[in-house]
């Protein structure tokens, strides 16, 4: 598979993120945002979301850059296009838009129960910070300690 096209969108790709969202969330039985949600979150100050591909979409991340500080909100890839290289091309653009925005630092938080994003992140020399207990809430009522991991931006290359 060769390296999908990012792009830079905005609310009107609310229902495209969502359905990606949703694509990667739900096998996780953690509740997907919806496109409304994801369309309030892209009038917020400082928020940017970005796509992998467009025919099919791959993923999407979602970042917000506030006073020197980056947070990923949401990062999915389509189950189909997993272990190709899809997150960590999305990580990659995210790091750099957030850098090139001023960004200082870039947190996220992951569930604890993700072995498969903890080794995207860890690739990507993000380092524990914290933990939310409970934080994350499935369908079938067990939860999910949050991880908060964060990494430094100032020696980012690119």
């Amino acid at each position: 598979m060769s390296p999908p096209e990012i792009l830079a969108v905005g609310g009107e790709a609310a229902l495209v993120l969502a359905v990606l969202h949703e694509a990667a969330f739900a096998p996780r039985r953690e509740r997907p945002w919806s496109a409304g949600e994801i369309r309030d979150l892209l009038l917020l100050p400082g928020v940017s979301a970005l796509l992998a591909g467009q025919d099919p979409p791959l993923g999407m991340v979602m970042v917000q850059v506030t006073a020197g500080e980056a947070e990923i909100l949401t990062l999915a890839v389509d189950p189909e296009a997993r272990r190709c290289g899809v997150g960590g091309l999305m990580l990659d653009h995210a790091l750099r838009l957030a850098r090139h925005q001023g960004a200082l630092t870039m947190l996220l938080e992951v569930a604890e129960d993700n072995p498969p994003a903890l080794a995207l992140y860890n690739s990507r020399d993000f380092t524990p910070r914290g933990r939310r207990p409970r934080y994350y809430s499935r369908d079938d009522g067990s939860t999910a300690d949050a991880l908060i991991l964060g990494r430094c931006l100032r020696d980012l290359k690119g």
